[in-house]
């Protein structure tokens, strides 16, 4: 366990080779079903067949034991390579979620919070995301270092609450992260990995209509941790949390069993694990199954719990796979990307090196899967296309999956060219047995050799992409391309990619230039070419927060030419402020009117209000500490235990206000 601490045929032709596909799916060039082309056809997103589950917990341990005994042989005949380095230290880690079997319900049932609670800058509008600051009613909810805070903005003013400790009474919380929250009608629920007792924290609180917190209850998940430096491990739809997260099947001989997606029900003592999935709610490839040399050591689990039943029930479903994988959660599935693109055999014998999967979660279907080769880079890469029943991802020749820092180590792979869209018609989905045809592989332009840090967003009817890198002198590019064959867009830019995100119908991307400065690039895609559109620097400043969260665009008209963006930016602040404090030490406001960006100011967080938390648990932000809020015309800054609002008068904020939350009876820092 890893510690926390495409154009022409020719063009076509030679993204094969790339992809690592050697021609193998070039007699699939034209094989595309009628049926994934008729329009208005029922229920677009439904696949066209299912994968097959083993049909008893027996034939599961028949099927490890022979595929045991294969390894075992090819061991004795392949001695293995010696160990690589071990990795340099880290600092510690997060995880996932679950209950009791239960009968599973036909849908998820969307009755979640009112439209006007959401704050969140997530993926999806109609998918909440696990994060640090959540909204009800008049009501701000915070996850800090291991506690819960509420503050009122009733009123018009700003009033801290209560707090508690985010984990269940009695439990120091030493060795856990907590990480994630989500609100679902008067339940908070945080999300938490613990390294003390193993497993993903679920932990229920009840909050009163004035802000008071109460601990309901807590569960236990059996997992690994779901660390992702892009990536959220939860998500709220309707009333159900969804969860996703790999667990390791051994192969010392053990029961896989006790590596089955399972729930315990915290009673104070050691994890009481019941077992919520069988082997009868895992699938496999027909084609990995018969398939020796490739490694399934892996449950790729899927978790759905009802989180206003007053014991919290849970279903899970699981593919068999080989390790890396990248999800995505869209409102009807969750799409995950398994790859064996390592798999030093497959390019040979012509064989798909990856597969996506499709876990849908309505009951009344059952999963579904197609072959592919590539690797996306992270969520960002995918989107499901409801009306047209497609899934568009963006894949690179090579990659590691986005769990802990892969999405940005993995990014290496990026030097070497090797971009394409893969466009797949749900309805082709089915056993495994299919791969896609090269013909739906789009080959887009590669970025720069010196590129690291990939980053991708699919904004409207466009996908967006390009790398960190820079050298002095020369540009950066971005590269846009329109959807279903639209035109691409080649746009060099004087900064960075660091950040990609959404202006209303426009792009926004933001990254450093070699003279420290912190710019804002719109890209206007009202046109199927894409265009550079107004750029704005703001000097001697970066990033405070690399998350998607952290940036907001509140849209003031409907097409988003006018609106008010914020952004956590770093200042300088001595190294005893920055573990209380973080790196976003201001929250950046920029005013766009009619596509101009202008500086409308910043709120700043006050080192000298810091204060000595006596932090127990979670001690360190690994989701950053800082983020703009919007609530109708009022505008928040949120920044480590402070919360400052600000009003934008004649187009400039100013502070109005500031509370700070910490916890009470602390020594502030600079009487030490």
């Amino acid at each position: 366990m890893t510690d926390r601490r495409i154009g022409s045929q020719g063009r076509i032709a030679a993204l094969a080779l790339t992809l690592g596909a050697a021609g193998a799916g070039m007699a699939l060039l034209h094989d595309r079903p009628a049926s994934a082309q008729q329009p208005g056809t029922a229920d677009p997103l439904r696949a066209g067949g299912q994968l097959a589950s083993f049909r008893s917990d027996a034939e599961f341990l028949a099927f490890l034991a022979k595929r045991r005994a294969a390894l075992a042989r090819q061991q004795a005949d392949n001695p293995p390579p010696p160990p690589p380095p071990a990795s340099p230290p880290s600092m510690a880690a997060p995880a996932p979620v679950a209950a009791q079997e239960s009968a599973k319900a036909d849908s998820i049932v969307t009755t979640g919070s009112r439209t006007s609670d959401k704050i969140t800058n997530t993926q999806e509008a109609d998918v909440d995301e696990g994060g640090i600051v959540k909204k009800r009613g008049d009501l701000l909810i915070i996850l800090r270092r291991g506690r819960l805070f509420t503050v009122s903005v009733a009123g018009g003013r700003m009033r801290p609450i209560d707090f508690a400790n985010a984990s269940p009474p009695g439990i120091s919380g030493g060795g856990d992260w907590y990480d994630e929250m989500l609100v679902s009608g008067d339940r908070v629920i945080v999300i938490g990995y613990s390294y003390a007792r193993g497993g993903t924290e679920v932990n229920r609180f009840r909050l009163s209509p004035d802000g008071r917190l109460r601990f309901e209850d807590a569960y236990h998940l059996r997992s690994n941790d779901y660390y992702s430096s892009r990536n959220y491990a939860s998500r709220l739809i309707g009333n159900r949390l969804v969860y996703y997260t790999p667990l390791y099947l051994g192969w010392d001989g053990t029961s896989p069993f006790g590596s089955f997606p399972a729930v315990s029900r915290w009673q104070g003592g050691k994890p009481d694990f019941r077992r919520i999935a069988g082997a009868r709610d895992v699938y496999v490839v027909s084609s990995m199954r018969d398939d020796a040399a490739v490694p399934l050591d892996t449950l790729h689990s899927v978790i759905d719990c009802d989180l206003t039943a007053p014991v919290m029930n849970c279903n899970a479903t699981a593919v068999l796979g080989p390790a890396s994988r990248t999800f995505y959660v869209s409102s009807t599935a969750v799409y995950l990307w398994v790859s064996d693109a390592r798999h030093r055999n497959s390019a040979r014998r012509g064989v798909a090196n990856s597969w996506l999967y499709r876990l849908p979660l309505s009951r009344m279907e059952r999963p579904s899967a197609i072959g592919a080769w590539g690797q996306p880079t992270d969520q960002f890469s995918f989107r499901e296309d409801r009306r047209s029943g497609l899934i568009d991802v963006l894949v690179r020749n090579d990659g590691g999956g986005d769990a802990m820092w892969n999405s940005e180590n993995g990014a290496a792979g990026a030097r070497s060219g090797g971009v394409a869209l893969l466009s797949v018609p749900v309805r082709w989905m089915g056993d495994g047995g299919r791969t896609v045809p090269l013909s739906r592989y789009r080959e887009l332009p590669a970025v720069g050799a010196d590129s690291w840090n990939f980053q991708n967003r699919f904004v409207g009817n466009h996908i967006l992409y390009g790398g960190h890198g820079y050298r002095r002198g020369q540009t950066s590019m971005l590269v846009a391309a329109g959807l279903r064959g639209g035109p691409v867009a080649e746009i060099p830019l004087p900064h960075a990619v660091e950040r990609l995100d959404q202006l209303g119908e426009d792009g926004a991307v933001i990254g450093n230039d070699p003279r420290g400065g912190l710019n804002f690039t719109a890209i206007d895609l009202r046109t199927p070419l894409a265009r550079r559109g107004h750029s704005f620097t703001f000097p001697n400043a970066q990033q405070g927060e690399n998350r998607s969260q952290a940036f907001f665009y509140r849209a003031d008209t409907p097409d988003g030419a006018t609106g008010l963006l914020g952004l956590p930016i770093t200042t300088q602040l001595q190294s005893q402020y920055a573990r209380f404090l973080g790196s976003g030490s201001s929250i950046l406001f920029l005013r766009r009117q009619a596509r101009q960006f202008a500086m409308a100011g910043r709120l700043d967080a006050d080192p000298y209000r810091a204060v000595d938390d006596a932090c127990l648990a979670s001690c360190v932000d690994w989701y950053g500490n800082a983020r703009p809020i919007f609530i109708g015309n009022r505008v928040f800054a949120l920044m480590g235990y402070e919360l400052v609002e600000g009003r934008l008068t004649n187009g400039s904020i100013h502070e109005v206000g500031r509370a700070n939350f910490a916890p009470p009876a602390r020594v502030p820092l600079q009487q030490r």
